[in-house]
Formats: C-alpha cells, sequence, structure tokens
C-alpha cells in the first residue's frame, strides 16, 4: 500500500457494522456484392452506391424539391439550463412488469448499444432506496490487515476505471422458453442492458486494506431494504470486479444502485450488488438465502440445481424487426439486433430468415467489445410470404448459442434462469411480426 492510498478512507469501528438508516427497396440480395468474412464480421458495408441507387422510395414518400425547404424549417428555443429532454414526438418508455419490481429495456426502439440510462432496465426486491450519498459508506473487512469503511468521495479519489459492459438478468427471456405470449423484444428479453460503467476496481481498495494470504470469498451486501447479498470468489474480485459511481457519464441512476453499485463484468445481474454498503472477506462461501434458494438453476430432467452459476452465456436478439411491429409491404429491410456473451467478444452472428434451416453471415456493428452488447446488421429482401426469423451467437471461446430444442433436451422444459436460447419471430403475409416457439 503506498501513501496515497493511506490517506483515502476512514479506520472501520465496530460501530460501522450497524445497518445505515434508508428511506423508505425493390432489390434482391443477390444485387449485393460478396464480402469478404472480414468485412461482414467487422461491419463492412454490404451496400454499394450501385446497390443503394436502387432503394427508390416507397410508396408514400415524397419527392423532394429545393422550393419546398422553407416549409421545413420552424422557429427554434434558447437554450434552457435545466436537464436536458428528449424530443416530445418520441415516446419511448421502460414497461414495468406487473409485480412492480421490474422494468424493461424498449429494445425494439433502441440504436447502438448504449443503452440510456433512463431506459436501463431495473430489477429490486422490496423498493428502491434514497440514499444521502453523504452519509453512505462502504465497509470492508473480515479477513483484512486494516477494516476501512470509504465515502463515496473517497472513492472518487482513487485511480479510476471506465468499461462498456452488459447486465443481465439471471432470468431474462427465461419466460420466453416457455410461452410465445410475451409479444415484444422487451417483453422477452428487456432484462438486460448496456452502459458505461466509471469507478475503482476492487483490487485497489483490496490492496488499501491488506487481504489475508488464505482469503478465497467477498460476501457483498446492499443497503436496500431487502439486503441482498451475494457470495463471490475472490479470484472474479482481483482479476475484473470494480465498485461503479458513474454511469454513462454521470452518477448512477437511483434504480441502478446509487451512489455505488458492485460491477462484475459478464456475470448475472443480482451478483452486481446495487447499493453496496460492504465487503466481507472470508475463506468460504457464505452461502447467503438468495444462494441456498432462489438463484440455482433446476435441472428438471435430473431434479438436480446448479449453483453459483454466474456466466451468462452467448446470445441474441433481433430487435427489428420484431413482435408487434408490421412491415408496411415486401421489399429490402435491414435486419438488426444485439449480441453478447459474459465469456468474450462476440465472433460473428448468423442470420435465418426459413425457421434455422439456413444460416448467413451477418455484419457486426463497431465497436465489438468483451461482454458488451454488440450490434448486428444483415440486409433483407422480403417477398411478403411468411418468414421465421432467428439469430444466432458465435462467441471468441467458440460458444454457439443454442436452439430452445437444444436445451430442452439436456436440461428439460421451462428454466427460469440463465436460459439463452434462440429467439424466432414469425412474420406473416400481412406484415405482422409476432412471437413464436420453434422447436
Amino acid at each position: 500500500m503506498d501513501q496515497t492510498q493511506e490517506l483515502i478512507g476512514e479506520p472501520m469501528g465496530e460501530s460501522d457494522l450497524e445497518r445505515p438508516a434508508q428511506e423508505d427497396c425493390p432489390c434482391k440480395e443477390d444485387m449485393f456484392p460478396k464480402a469478404s468474412r472480414r468485412q461482414v464480421l467487422r461491419g463492412g458495408s454490404l451496400l454499394t452506391a450501385a446497390a443503394a441507387s436502387v432503394l427508390l422510395p416507397r410508396r408514400g414518400a415524397l419527392a423532394a424539391d429545393a422550393d419546398d425547404a422553407g416549409s421545413w424549417t420552424v422557429p427554434g428555443q434558447l437554450a434552457k439550463s435545466d436537464y436536458g429532454t428528449r424530443s416530445s414526438y418520441e415516446t419511448v418508455v421502460r414497461e414495468a412488469t406487473p409485480a412492480g419490481t421490474d422494468a424493461l429495456t424498449p429494445h425494439q426502439s433502441l440504436w447502438g448499444i448504449i443503452t440510456p440510462s433512463g431506459l436501463h432496465f431495473e430489477r429490486h426486491h422490496n423498493g428502491v432506496p434514497t440514499i444521502d450519498p453523504a452519509q453512505h459508506r462502504l465497509l470492508i473487512h473480515g479477513m483484512v490487515d486494516r477494516p476501512m469503511k470509504y465515502s463515496v468521495t473517497d472513492l472518487k479519489r482513487f485511480p479510476s476505471v471506465s468499461r462498456t459492459l452488459f447486465i443481465e438478468c439471471s432470468g431474462n427471456s427465461g419466460g420466453a422458453a416457455r410461452s410465445a405470449a410475451l409479444k415484444t423484444a422487451q417483453a422477452t428479453h428487456g432484462l438486460t442492458s448496456t452502459s458505461e460503467w466509471t469507478g475503482v476496481r476492487v483490487s485497489t481498495l483490496m490492496s488499501a486494506v491488506g487481504v489475508k494470504d488464505s482469503a478465497a470469498w467477498v460476501l457483498a451486501e446492499g443497503a436496500d431494504g431487502a439486503m441482498l447479498s451475494r457470495s463471490v470468489p475472490i479470484d472474479k474480485i482481483m482479476d475484473d470486479a470494480f465498485v461503479a459511481y458513474a454511469q454513462n457519464g454521470e452518477a448512477i441512476r437511483p434504480e441502478n444502485g446509487y451512489p455505488m453499485r458492485l460491477i462484475l463484468p459478464g456475470w448475472e445481474g443480482n451478483i452486481n450488488v446495487k447499493w453496496l454498503r460492504r465487503l466481507k472477506i472470508g475463506d468460504k462461501p457464505f452461502m447467503t438465502r438468495e444462494e441456498t434458494g432462489k438463484y440455482t438453476d433446476l435441472i428438471t430432467l435430473t431434479g438436480k440445481a446448479r449453483q453459483f452459476s454466474w456466466v451468462m452465456e452467448a446470445k441474441s436478439l433481433i430487435t427489428f424487426p420484431s413482435g408487434d411491429m408490421r412491415l408496411p409491404g415486401k421489399g429490402f429491410y435491414e435486419i438488426t439486433g444485439i449480441a453478447w456473451s459474459g465469456r468474450a467478444p462476440i465472433e460473428r452472428v448468423e442470420i435465418s430468415t426459413d425457421g434455422g434451416k439456413s444460416w448467413s453471415l451477418a455484419a457486426l456493428q463497431e465497436p465489438i467489445l468483451p461482454k458488451a452488447h454488440t450490434r448486428f446488421r444483415y440486409p433483407w429482401f422480403w417477398d411478403g410470404s411468411e418468414a421465421i426469423i432467428e439469430s444466432r451467437a458465435t462467441d471468441q471461446t467458440g460458444y454457439v448459442q443454442p436452439t430452445k430444442a437444444f436445451l430442452t433436451a439436456h436440461e428439460g422444459v421451462g428454466p427460469t434462469y440463465h436460459y439463452n436460447g434462440i429467439q424466432s419471430w414469425k412474420i406473416s403475409a400481412d406484415g405482422s411480426v409476432s412471437n413464436v416457439l420453434v422447436a
């Protein structure tokens, strides 16, 4: 520990373990040039100038005329000093589940890979606490040389790190495995989002407190009403874990853990403990109530369950066209969506327009980051007949996203957690798009 670290934070006393008070175009696919694999995987455009020139306006589009330019202008307003808002013509919202414990990201309405902070999914177990950052402290104790407590201000004095990462609830898309009743991309896969997170590495904090050689596990506990806590192997803690205090360039939103949360890149959402209040170091798992009951993966074929299944495997989702949309007519469309993996960067995404009988490579849009959503794109000419579109992701470890049939054969029907089966969307002859289960 250097002298700078010694100046940050306060030694911890016995009273610090007390819980802080909380307030309650008419073109064909063969018109596109053959792209190299590198172009496809790295987002090289499949549309040449010649091909793009045949993308004529559909019926109803207006021809441009220079004399009309004046009618497009609208008097503006002076800049305001308050928090900026989006256009009144944009009505994208998060939808809450009936239970009121979840709010889902509207993937069908988003572009790129970054989820706006106000649309990042949220999940809580006993409400969102109102925490005064001036009073909040992070306690680090247990098998350490110097138990310490850190304020938000203390954390901001340490060297910072920023990473663009997805977080995904372990139950995301589990409902889609059992029923096609969930209509939209938001309803089926809305419990994942990608943000830029900024904070301090936990390894830096551990260096400051001095971890005992025999330490093997860390208990992470939140300051919410549920006091959700999880056991984390110290190898993960010392590898890439960090305590975040900022999200997408500003303070973390309350429902995402304000004023600080634990980030464990690539691991299931609930272990990324929000409203973080303490880290206790020990030599064995702490076996919290969440780990002994709720967060296990039942294998219905055997009646057994997996425990400590933290990593989120490779997964993908077509966001356009997707459920509850309607294509206005046959012609050219760009199929697009997101893919992600908790193990490694996405290597490729394949698209099927015939229900999985054949597959073609999609283009991956930069940036392609580890443990973050990756945007993919695929040019498609819809001939107006019924079609089933699907996406299949492969990460750089070689892991290939499985089908629902594969998962059912190996694990049973109706998995609740860690379901990453291929999602299918049916496009009917009238252009309507719906969720459909494909065996």
